[in-house]
């Protein structure tokens, strides 16, 4: 049975959502999942074919309580999500946000913030939230992007397909914290410490077809951290 242990501000708790190891770095708070699924647009969704695991890399977009991956409509993930049962999946996102290097090799780590959700996913046949959901999936690529390109045409449509997945069973695990060596290594003459990490986009490049200078949204994601 779940529990929802602070009154709504939480997913509930399931045996799947539940790490055995390192339970103190689990969370099942709703904003810190949030917070992990908006910050990237890569996840890696997961399924099983004819009794063997399939691992696709693709995109995702949180509206409220609800995933949205993108597809197209012959892809196996797809179809399986289109019929009644739906699919049954399991979605991840990781961040890696610094290397933790130690004085012995055995004690390296990451630090890192993941969420994995588990669920059944349903092929989004209707029209509106079909464009709700792809608006969304564009904009977790490039904030505000949706707004400034043509919309896609019905027969676009036709061709692409989203996948709905509810975030019923779902949890965050985060590492953050120094190197961890152990008390008779920290004499020994070896570097240890973080090397952050971190990502970002750089200048531009107009295609030869563009005649409009770069609008807002780019220059906003393409601005140097801290300007």
């Amino acid at each position: 049975m779940s529990t929802t242990p602070d009154g709504g501000t939480s997913y509930p708790r399931t045996p799947r959502t539940t790490p055995t190891r390192y339970r103190d770095r689990a969370t099942w708070e709703r904003e810190a999942i949030h917070a992990v699924l908006d910050a990237t647009y890569l996840c890696h969704l997961g399924f099983v074919v004819d009794g063997a695991p399939v691992v696709l890399p693709t995109i995702h977009a949180r509206v409220g309580d609800r995933l949205y991956v993108h597809g197209s409509t012959g892809s196996r993930p797809l179809r399986g999500a289109g019929d009644g049962q739906g699919l049954r999946v399991c979605l991840t996102v990781t961040l890696v946000d610094a290397l933790v290097l130690t004085k012995s090799a055995f004690n390296h780590s990451v630090n890192f913030r993941s969420v994995v959700a588990h669920g059944t996913a349903h092929q989004v046949t209707d029209p509106e939230e079909l464009t709700t959901a792809l608006d969304a999936l564009v904009d977790q690529v490039v904030p505000g992007r949706s707004a400034e390109v043509r919309p896609a045409s019905a027969k676009e449509l036709a061709a692409t397909a989203v996948i709905r997945l509810d975030l019923d069973e779902v949890s965050a695990k985060t590492r953050a914290a120094p190197a961890a060596d152990d008390a008779a290594d920290l004499g020994l003459p070896h570097w240890a410490g973080l090397v952050p990490v971190t990502t970002g986009y750089g200048t531009p490049v107009p295609d030869a077809s563009t005649t409009v200078p770069l609008p807002g949204h780019l220059r906003a994601l393409t601005a140097p951290r801290g300007a």
